[in-house]
């Protein structure tokens, strides 16, 4: 059976209608994120992003949100290195982790992965810790970030432990919060930016260290 014109005509315009959306969405998005980083989230207005965008002050809250909301966004962005969240157990790094049974070579894969996330959200990870001593709302994502990514290096301590990749004497939670603070943002910027390093020299050290820390030594090894 036929479909009517004016059927397939409204179908068409919808769906223009919600890639348009999708565009402004990230063009928003995006002129935040420079802002962020060039004046810091206080420094950074929706009124500003609205103006970088090139579009209303309603049309920032209707297709993204307040301010906290616009800035969680972004570190979901990322994070994922995509236009949009996706699950931990989705990536193609946590997937390639999975499938790889030597602990060392897991570590090595998610040396690499660090370095790429570090380097799109380091900055607004800095931007939002310097802002939640001050601000209600920048506290409340700080603080979600910061328990999420403390609960997944607990989980990627467990898989090492279960895996006898532990060194004799640490314990997960130890292993864990080693993870935690060796990959963390202000490490990087202190390394890429204050000292110089290569984004190749920190993924190398990165992992270097994390074997030197967490597994057992090659005499220790089964």
């Amino acid at each position: 059976m036929a479909v009517p014109k004016e059927v397939k005509s409204r179908s068409y315009d919808n769906a223009g209608r919600g890639s348009q959306s999708a565009e402004t969405r990230q063009r928003i998005v995006e002129a935040a994120r420079r802002l962020m980083v060039e004046k810091g989230y206080r420094g950074t207005t929706i009124a500003a992003v609205a103006e970088r965008a090139g579009v209303h002050v309603d049309t920032v809250y209707q297709l993204v949100g307040r301010k906290p909301v616009l800035l969680r966004e972004l570190i979901e962005q990322a994070i994922s290195g995509t236009t949009g969240a996706i699950a931990a157990e989705d990536r193609d790094y946590v997937r390639a982790m999975a499938r790889e049974p030597d602990p060392a070579r897991k570590l090595d894969i998610y040396a690499g992965a660090i370095r790429h996330i570090q380097a799109r959200m380091a900055p607004l990870l800095l931007a939002l810790r310097d802002a939640s001593s001050t601000e209600p709302d920048a506290a409340r994502v700080w603080r979600e970030i910061s328990e999420r990514r403390a609960a997944n290096m607990r989980k990627l301590a467990q898989e090492l432990a279960a895996a006898g990749g532990l060194r004799p004497g640490l314990s997960v939670d130890e292993a864990a919060d080693v993870i935690w603070a060796t990959n963390s943002p202000e490490v990087y910027v202190l390394l890429t930016t204050e000292r110089g390093w290569t984004p190749d020299r920190y993924e190398r050290w990165l992992a270097d260290t994390w074997r030197r820390l967490l597994l057992p030594a090659p005499a220790e090894q089964p």
